[in-house]
């Protein structure tokens, strides 16, 4: 029987070390992996700028705006998992290419939406799609470079793309709305899945396999639903607040059904996520690492987007561009930290990194109505950029290390899970903070216009004091679980068998 994996480039040669394509194929390879990357990442935050646009000319509530950003999220947090055991049973090529199909046809819809209904299909579609593509860019990436001296340079550029795409997000978004139209945050995903689908064409082998795929039913099932209801409780915590029924009563039955899957992979023939991935000491310190990031970074970007915004009267393009020197410091830590990884080890780095962002988060404390970006944002933003580039490009090769080549969708899948419902708890738990801190400041003030405003500022301050402690909290547990010695490469991706 003949079969081939679609893990790596296509070059039919072989090198010395038994790997399949070229060394320059290979960054090829990461080229496409990262704008697919890249276009997932940043579509999560794009859309936020328009959103006021596309209110004007769709004519719906603000009630309803949040459906656009809760619809992807919602989709794509709930389906990761399923969307990752896919690429490992049917291909990680096939997955890659069918999600950057499937993402750019409902991009395409949300452009050409002319009801709130339409866009926020389109949005879920989009949803669904992510859910199939960024687990399967991932796990290309962890079979196709397994060699410690080009995997740290891979995961660090890889790693780049993922913590710069959110703030990248906000200035692409700025820029489109204000010199297009909100429909160009939509549009501008084909650009984006048209390019990594050449290259996915052209350097992504095929996959063949004569056995037949099996997959865990009950388990996809249960397990997609808990993520939804915990991802669509916090989502509906944030708007209704912590004590709302739907809220308790989503947040309570989507933890039982994630503890009724738990209990379920532990006897189930085929699991859709066997356990051993989890319960590896390094791997299952990067996902809690991931998820601790996931809730102080997402609603960092939300609430110091509000403060230049709002008080500070920034345009969008001028907030996108104040959130670049976070994208350089990132890129920086994120590509330079790697090769340190062997001296250091990711304890220190991880745990290191979380502190610094921390530091970042304190200085932000220290904001006020008239602030000034160079002494009060530039610094911390700076310190957020490098302390967190360092911790999430650890923590991804961490998630992936020692992976047996079958695992490497599902485990990359949980990559995302933990950082998509990090995000959605962190934006609920912030803003009721954010609510009740205002709320708090003006019980017994005369509500005038400079009283509202300092009230505003108040709240932002007391999220940046809870980032800081998560993050702080980040760098004590990870200090004490994360193991000292560096992550071991994932399996490679198989040789040809003829």
């Amino acid at each position: 029987m003949t079969t081939t994996f679609d893990d790596g480039a296509s070059a039919p040669e072989h090198t010395g070390s038994g790997r399949r394509g070229s060394h320059a194929l290979r960054w090829w390879v990461l080229a496409t992996l990262s704008v697919a990357q890249l276009m997932v990442v940043l579509d999560a935050t794009v859309v936020n700028i328009a959103l006021p646009a596309a209110q004007r000319d769709l004519g719906f509530s603000d009630a309803d705006r949040s459906w656009v950003v809760t619809g992807y999220a919602l989709a794509f947090g709930s389906l990761l998992l399923i969307g990752g055991r896919l690429s490992d049973l049917f291909g990680k090529r096939s997955a890659f290419v069918v999600g950057l199909i499937g993402f750019a046809v409902a991009s395409a819809v949300g452009g050409a939406a002319t009801s709130l209904e339409l866009l926020v299909a389109a949005r879920v579609g989009q949803g669904v799609f992510a859910a199939l593509l960024a687990p399967a860019a991932l796990s290309l990436l962890t079979v196709t470079f397994t060699e410690t001296s080009e995997r740290a340079k891979a995961f660090g550029l890889f790693g780049a793309v993922s913590g710069a795409g959110a703030a990248v997000g906000l200035l692409l978004g700025g820029m489109l709305t204000e010199w297009a139209s909100w429909r160009w945050v939509m549009f501008v995903n084909l650009i984006f899945a048209g390019v990594a689908l050449v290259g996915a064409v052209l350097l992504l082998a095929r996959h063949q396999s004569g056995e037949r795929p099996k997959l865990d039913f009950p388990g996809t099932v249960v397990a997609t639903a808990g993520l939804f209801g915990i991802v669509y409780g916090f989502s509906h915590a944030e708007s209704d607040g912590w004590t709302n029924g739907v809220t308790l009563g989503f947040l309570i039955g989507g933890a039982a059904l994630l503890a009724l899957f738990i209990w379920l992979e532990t006897w189930i023939a085929h699991p859709l996520l066997p356990l051993r991935i989890v319960f590896d000491r390094m791997r299952g310190t990067s996902f809690l690492t991931l998820f601790i990031m996931g809730v102080g970074m997402f609603a960092m970007f939300l609430f110091l987007t509000y403060y230049m915004q709002l008080t500070l009267g920034y345009s969008p393009i001028k907030t996108g561009v104040a959130f670049m020197p976070f994208v350089v410091a990132f890129v920086i830590s994120s590509t330079t930290v790697p090769p340190l990884l062997p001296k250091l080890g990711p304890k220190i780095m991880v745990s290191g990194g979380f502190l610094v962002a921390a530091a970042g988060m304190v200085w932000l404390t220290r904001i006020g109505m008239d602030s000034a970006y160079l002494t009060h944002i530039l610094p911390p933003v700076i310190l957020l950029g490098l302390g967190l580039g360092s911790a999430m490009v650890i923590a991804f090769q961490g998630s992936t290390s020692s992976l047996k080549h079958e695992d490497a969708g599902v485990a990359s899948a949980l990559v995302n899970t933990s950082q998509q419902v990090g995000g959605s708890i962190g934006i609920a738990l912030l803003s009721t903070i954010a609510a009740s801190t205002a709320s708090d400041y003006l019980a017994n003030r005369t509500p005038e216009p400079q009283t509202i405003a300092q009230s505003v500022i108040e709240s932002h301050i007391a999220t940046f004091w809870w980032s800081a402690a998560i993050f702080a909290a980040g760098g004590i547990v990870t200090a004490l679980l994360m193991p000292s010695t560096a992550p071991a490469p994932a399996e490679g991706e198989p040789v040809l068998a003829h």
